[in-house]
């Protein structure tokens, strides 16, 4: 792991993320957490900034017989991202992929829905959006959130994780204006490495987060 620091939660992950975007003289208007381990982060980053707190929500694409390994992910909206290594390296064909596109883009339109309850999806016309999750490893779900804000009027779009892999952050540098990650250690192995508590956030935990006032 060499000298990468380790955080005490992802509030902490978080309200270090916060303090480094000031510091940046970041002028946002929103930021959107990825649910559910982003919202701890994106409350703390969202009460920094003084900005409102949403949600971008995407579902990963698993290979046939082995859903873990992600071929890509896809967004609410159907923006999609695929692994083309990934996709070539499994016995994936287009049929199954575009059948599994249309299946968890509704899975991730039905999460949306279900965390904003009567509340409608921001208007990000012209917006500076901040993109806040806890870390990123091969980062599918991140590149299909991205792809998903690309397809708005957003005017500016930051993504920023306290940690990832050198080649993943190096790769979304591409997919936002910027990227802003407070560790990219070359020992990386997965996320939870860097936290001294990386237990999961519940559906009900994440959705309290989203509904705190600064």
């Amino acid at each position: 792991m060499g000298g990468a620091r380790r955080f005490t939660d992802r509030t902490d992950a978080g309200a270090q993320l916060a303090t480094a975007l000031r510091e940046r003289g970041l002028d946002a208007d929103i930021a959107l957490a990825i649910p559910r381990g982003g919202l701890p982060l994106g409350r703390a980053v969202a009460d920094a900034l003084d900005v409102p707190l949403d949600i971008v929500v995407a579902k990963k694409i698993g290979a046939p017989g082995n859903p873990e390994y992600a071929i890509g992910a896809v967004a609410s909206d159907g923006s999609v991202w695929r692994n083309e290594t990934a996709f070539r390296g499994t016995s994936t064909d287009e049929d199954y992929f575009q059948e599994m596109r249309e299946t968890e883009a509704a899975n991730a339109r039905q999460k949306a829905d279900r965390y904003r309850g009567d509340r409608s999806g921001p208007d990000l016309t012209e917006k500076t959006v901040v993109v806040v999750d806890d870390g990123v490893a091969t980062g599918s779900t991140v590149r299909a959130c991205l792809k998903r804000l690309q397809n708005t009027d957003a005017e500016r779009i930051v993504l920023a994780v306290p940690v990832g892999p050198p080649s993943t952050i190096d790769e979304l540098q591409d997919e936002a204006d910027e990227v802003v990650c407070l560790e990219t250690p070359s020992g990386f192995r997965g996320v939870g490495q860097f936290y001294e508590n990386f237990a999961q956030v519940s559906d009900e935990e994440a959705m309290e987060y989203l509904e705190s006032e600064p």
